[in-house]
């Protein structure tokens, strides 16, 4: 069985579309959802449609428990909330009941478990990123006591590809984006993210799995991210000041974290965002 990997689209049409065209050029078997279909950009209808035309196996993401109700928003950044009250507003209760459908886990094939965030813990494995070493560890000992007896976890919620095996005792990250997988080992395997690329390669990522051939691979897609910026920008759901570049952006937060005044001049950009959208949207015979 050949398996394609996809994780975190965020209602990311464009993405979602270029991904699933280099897919099929790989003759995967099947494609299993890593969870977040929705959330940040604005085509979650879209995607839910594509995903479940394909007949793709999804797992449920921390936004998409959001979406449909089975998660407060509280631990969410600002964009992140607006983005799920935005979603709510635009997606058909039959697109809320497939989100609120989804199971934390899946198991595949007797041979990989799908999950979102971690294997562990047994509750609330949604919300936790395997972004250490102490958790990873974590899911490697679920995994090995795991009475499926599968090898492989496949994981999202990080946003960056990874693979990371564990053999006699210890774990280690595999920096290659194509390996070999030992029949001695075990594995925690990420995929990326298809439509919220946060390192410095903005392209779409996903994995294909071989499980005959006994392979991973990590592949890159390139797709119209200035299309999806607009519209997201447009529907008053993109963070404050992105229009400017990502590395200083970042440059500038932790300098006004350093500061302290992070968070004061971040309302004062939200406030400022809602004003002009407010004037924008007020007849203008009003004004």
């Amino acid at each position: 069985m050949k398996l394609a990997l996809i994780s975190d689209i965020h209602a990311n049409l464009e993405a979602l579309e270029a991904t699933l065209n280099d897919v099929v050029s790989r003759s995967v078997d099947r494609i299993v959802c890593l969870g977040d279909i929705v959330g940040y950009n604005t085509k979650p209808a879209e995607c839910i449609a594509l995903l479940r035309r394909l007949n793709a196996l999804c797992v449920a993401g921390n936004h998409d428990l959001a979406v449909c109700g089975r998660m407060q928003t509280r631990n969410f950044s600002n964009t992140a909330a607006r983005a799920v009250a935005w979603t709510q507003r635009h997606l058909a209760q039959d697109d809320l009941n497939f989100l609120g459908g989804l199971p934390f886990k899946a198991h595949i094939d007797g041979q990989v478990i799908a999950v979102h965030g971690a294997l562990h813990p047994q509750t609330d494995c949604v919300t936790v990123p395997l972004d250490n070493d102490g958790r990873r560890m974590q899911s490697f000992q679920a995994l090995l006591a795991d009475s499926s007896g599968a090898r492989i976890c496949a994981f999202g919620h990080t946003h960056r590809a990874g693979i990371y095996e564990f053999r006699n005792g210890h774990a280690l990250s595999r920096p290659e984006e194509q390996i070999r997988l030992r029949d001695d080992a075990y594995y925690l395997i990420n995929p990326g993210t298809v439509g919220q690329p946060r390192g410095s390669d903005r392209r779409a990522s996903y994995m294909v799995l071989d499980l005959a051939q006994r392979t991973v691979s990590v592949h890159r897609v390139s797709y119209d991210a200035s299309a999806t910026l607009a519209a997201t920008r447009e529907a008053g759901l993109a963070p404050a000041f992105t229009f400017v570049p990502a590395p200083v952006r970042r440059a500038i937060a932790t300098g006004l974290r350093a500061l302290r005044l992070y968070e004061p001049v971040r309302q004062l950009a939200e406030a400022a965002k809602a004003s002009a959208r407010f004037d924008q949207d007020w007849p203008s015979s009003a004004r």
